[in-house]
């Protein structure tokens, strides 16, 4: 239960849908929602809660957090941005665990840091992430140990507390640049008259600089403490296990003597309407939004609070349905448009929309047509059909919620476990949840949502941004408030008409075609189907997931075979039909055709390659099919739209090179590629799409998906195999097919040879990026591919322990490695740091010393068995998961790879050596292909 209660939960609302509601005996407006009861939830004598739950997927592994209702909003004056360094500084010492020695160990039981452990600051909590393999004796004991540690036990210890400083600055300089500052000029008037206008919790840079080691030690001791704390426990652990390590290692935290009472920042209402306009010379786009005053709200409590969030989320369904059909008009107002409720502050809720618009001149257009979009919605409400679609589409999201019910992932339910400490939200369960929806959705009245709409005119004060570039076209804030009143005065508004949507996707069944062949794999245990068509199937039946189908395709065949002519209309040849629409139905019909349905296709047309994804609920699976006949075999011209499309691609990039990055990198992948006109697009201009031909681009797309020979499918998930042959023989057999050879084509593109420095000035912040680029050709083989990626990790290992926690240059950075066999062998090695002006040089010199110390002794076997420890713990879980099945089963397919190194993965991971991998190292250095480059600020 993600969503905030509604607007209003007044007492007009409240008899509206007790009115409307002829709830069962069993179940009243008045009753109180339930805990679900495979949640234990207890509470300690120092008050410290916890939750637990018994959760089997994933198997071996369990999730903790740590918990703290204090965040940022609490810090004094002089403490801006120690919430955020307090939880840096857990990861820095603690009694039990030296500086560096929590990360050590958790990357040898494979659990990697950053995307595994992990933790976050906001204004109203902190909350530490941490996964636990339990497949060995202590781990989770050693889990617990760490968790209290970070409650209690954090040394603070000075020399640590002054190196940190510098990694805090490197993550606020990350955030540096034209959105943050415009935000920084907004925020404190969005919130003026708060707390919250002055508390951003990543702090200020001027106190993390200088800031008196005490300061941050006194944020500890005031606001970590258990009273104000929650442990949660969900995964594969015996609840009373679970239970008992909470105890032990956190009974014994102890409450200040004197306590600082945890008091909550108000939000005033606004008095008046204000605009404000925000330039930026290195902005890329124009944003204009409005937020109406927010408003003290909380958590649903009672049934009839559930059935008001249910109304009130069907409200932001249709509103948004409504915005998006703007965006497909010929001449569209804005190029998107959103609404939404929410709020950063805690126990306030907020009605909030914007939208993206070409230029400055549209800006007041833009504003105008968003803003008569919302008071339709106040005046006149939606239509039956609406309500019918976002209806059928909250019920089949809640269905296949349940269906998976068994299979849920330990990670879910924790998430909901922390809002429930954090904000009282209800924890029913998925089959509570499910009750109420099916009771209370069918009696929810199209003059119940109305109403809920019509409760928006209480909050008639606004405040209103425009955010974009300099411009002598941009209108003045009084001007964009005085549109807005002029709108909101207007007597000529006029409810929107509902068009008739046809229902069936396709006017008619294809012609099936036949299975001639079939086969087994008992290895992989899969069959395959050769078709008449001259299409094959493979599907697999698989347990991981109790209401999931994948699906995939793939063929030899993409752009690459198109000149330089063609390169646009290739390119973009899927997005130009799917801007149009396909068979009878523009994009925006298409979706409302598809409500209530758990359903999605789609074409992929890559540079070596032409395929298809989707995926389906099970009783969705024959709708899957049906969109990809349609997609394949229909796609439809409107002129109109694809006017919209171009229209709307070059406003949205028109002003892509007034960001220093894309400058950056625009500059390095012409450098990189000699500006080969073939090369990859890095960054798209507007003069691109003016050279789009639709009727070129559709003849392209036809020529990749109307004809489906050697195209080859798979299938991977909840499968009944009596009902998948009818349907594949109809929708894939079916498809047209003339027995073409499809191939891929080298277009001779590749990166410059030798070594090659380049340095980028761009940009007003004090900020710096190195990238840096080693390629060379290989003899593929999928030995030397693994140990190549070993290498990177090993590398990313010593980017933390070095260049972060040691040289303090980095916030977060690293490589990464691709090893391809087509269009030729090659391998790519990659790394990314970002940091300084002023660290530039130290790091350059401290990762070239890195290669070069992996490239003459190899990695050290602690840092390797880390590396295959984490592979290990992620094979573990990919084995159980419908889309790394589907993955390799295209691959194997059209790659002829061997299935024993999938499905024994381990054993060639384990394989792995020091020796092994340093030869990988010696083979990506020594190419003498090396491309770095380096943006700096411009000189002042």
């Amino acid at each position: 239960m993600k969503q905030k209660p509604i607007l209003v939960r007044g007492i007009a609302l409240l008899f509206l849908l007790s009115a409307g509601l002829g709830l069962t005996a069993q179940l009243k407006l008045t009753d109180s929602i339930p805990v679900d009861s495979k949640i234990t939830i207890g509470k300690l004598a120092n008050g410290l809660t916890y939750y637990i739950r018994q959760n089997k997927k994933p198997e071996q592994k369990v999730e903790l957090r740590l918990v703290l209702n204090a965040g940022s909003i609490l810090e004094d004056d002089n403490q801006q941005g120690l919430a955020h360094m307090a939880e840096h500084m857990a990861f820095n010492g603690t009694r039990n665990f030296k500086k560096n020695d929590i990360v050590s160990f958790l990357q040898s039981i494979g659990v990697g840091f950053g995307n595994d452990l992990n933790a976050y600051t906001s204004f109203d909590e902190t909350v530490y992430m941490l996964p636990i393999p339990t497949d060995k004796p202590g781990n989770l004991e050693k889990g617990f140990q760490i968790l209290e540690d970070w409650a209690h036990n954090v040394t603070y210890n000075t020399d640590d507390i002054n190196e940190e400083r510098n990694v805090i600055l490197e993550e606020s300089r990350l955030g540096k640049g034209a959105d943050d500052r415009m935000f920084r000029q907004i925020y404190p008037r969005l919130f003026a008259g708060s707390r919250y206008a002055n508390r951003l919790p990543i702090g200020l840079d001027s106190i993390i600089r200088s800031y008196n080691p005490d300061l941050i030690r006194k944020f500890y001791k005031d606001w970590y403490r258990p009273d104000l704390m929650a442990v949660v426990v969900v995964g594969d652990v015996e609840p009373a296990t679970a239970a008992a390590l909470v105890k032990k290692h956190f009974e014994g935290l102890v409450n200040p003597a004197a306590q600082r009472t945890r008091t909550y920042a108000d939000v005033k209402p606004y008095t008046v309407n204000e605009g404000m306009v925000v330039t930026d010379k290195e902005a890329t786009n124009y944003t204009v939004g409005i937020a109406y005053s927010a408003f003290p709200s909380k958590e649903a409590q009672t049934v009839g609070e559930y059935g008001q969030d249910l109304v009130k989320n069907i409200f932001s369904s249709m509103l948004n349905q409504r915005l998006r059909d703007l965006t497909q008009q010929a001449n569209p107002p804005f190029l998107y448009g959103y609404s939404y409720f929410g709020s950063y502050a805690r126990n306030y809720d907020q009605f909030n929309a914007g939208a993206g618009v070409a230029t400055a001149a549209d800006a007041k257009k833009g504003l105008e047509t968003l803003v008569e979009a919302i008071e339709k919605a106040k005046r006149f409400g939606f239509t039956q059909a609406e309500l019918d679609r976002v209806k059928k589409t909250i019920e089949a999201g809640m269905d296949k919620a349940y269906n998976e019910r068994e299979k849920t992932e330990s990670a879910n339910y924790v998430d909901e476990y922390i809002r429930n400490f954090l904000t009282s939200e209800p924890i029913p369960g998925i089959s509570k949840e499910r009750e109420y929806t099916r009771e209370l959705l069918p009696q929810i009245t199209l003059k119940e949502v109305n109403a809920f709409a019509q409760g928006l005119q209480q909050q008639s004060n606004y405040f209103i941004t425009l955010t974009g570039p300099v411009s002598a076209e941009l209108p003045l804030a009084a001007d964009l408030v005085r549109a807005t009143d002029n709108v909101i005065a207007r007597t000529d508004i006029r409810a929107d008409e509902e068009k008739l949507v046809a229902t069936d996707l396709l006017p008619s069944r294809p012609k099936p075609g036949k299975i001639l062949k079939e086969t087994t794999d008992p290895k992989l245990g899969t069959k395959t189907w050769e078709l008449s068509n001259g299409t094959t199937v493979t599907f697999k039946k698989t347990d991981f997931k109790d209401d999931e189908i994948r699906m995939g395709a793939r063929r030899y065949g993409g752009t690459n075979g198109y000149g330089v002519a063609d390169k646009f209309n290739a390119q973009y040849a899927l997005s130009v039909a799917g801007a149009m629409g396909y068979g009878s139905f523009s994009p925006t019909d298409l979706q409302k055709a598809l409500a209530g349905k758990t359903a999605s296709a789609s074409p992929s047309l890559g540079g070596l390659t032409d395929g298809f994804s989707g995926s389906s609920s099970v009783k969705d699976l024959e709708t899957m099919l049906q969109l990809l006949y349609l997609k394949a075999t229909a796609p439809r011209v409107d002129t109109a739209l694809f006017r919209s499309f171009i229209q709307k691609n070059k406003a949205g990039i028109a002003y892509a090179l007034s960001d220093p990055q894309t400058v950056f990198v625009d500059t390095l992948f012409k450098t990189l590629y000699r500006n080969n006109p073939l090369a990859p697009v890095a960054v798209p201009r507007p003069e691109y799409f003016d050279q789009i031909n639709m009727n070129r681009a559709l003849q392209i797309y036809r020529e990749h998906f109307g004809d489906a020979s050697g195209m080859q499918f798979a299938f991977v998930g909840s499968i009944d195999e009596a009902v998948l042959k009818p349907l594949v023989e109809t929708y894939i057999g079916g498809l047209p097919a003339t027995k073409r050879k499809f191939a891929f084509k080298d277009n001779g593109v590749r990166p410059v040879k030798g070594k090659v420095d380049l340095t980028v000035y761009k940009g007003e912040a004090e900020k710096s990026l190195i990238l840096s680029l080693v390629s060379g050709d290989l003899v593929y083989n999928p030995d030397l591919a693994l140990n190549m990626r070993a290498v990177s990790e090993v590398l990313n290992i010593r980017v933390i322990e070095e260049l972060r926690e040691k040289i303090q240059g980095i916030y977060g950075g690293g490589t990464s490695v691709s090893v391809e066999r087509l269009p030729y062998a090659h391998y790519s090695f990659f790394t990314q740091l970002p940091t300084g002006p002023s660290k530039v040089d130290t790091l350059l010199k401290a990762m070239n010393a890195e290669i070069k110390n992996i490239e003459a002794k190899g990695p050290t076997k602690e840092n390797l068995d880390k590396v295959k420890q984490q592979w290990l713990e992620q094979n573990k879980v990919a084995m159980e998961q419908n889309g790394s099945w589907l993955e390799y089963l295209l691959a194997a397919k059209l790659e002829k790879k061997d299935p024993d190194r999938f499905l024994n993965a381990a054993k060639y991971i384990n394989a792995l050596t020091p020796a092994s991998v340093q030869a990988a190292a010696k083979k990506i250095f020594s190419s003498g292909n090396v491309v770095t480059a380096v943006l700096q600020p411009e000189k002042k």
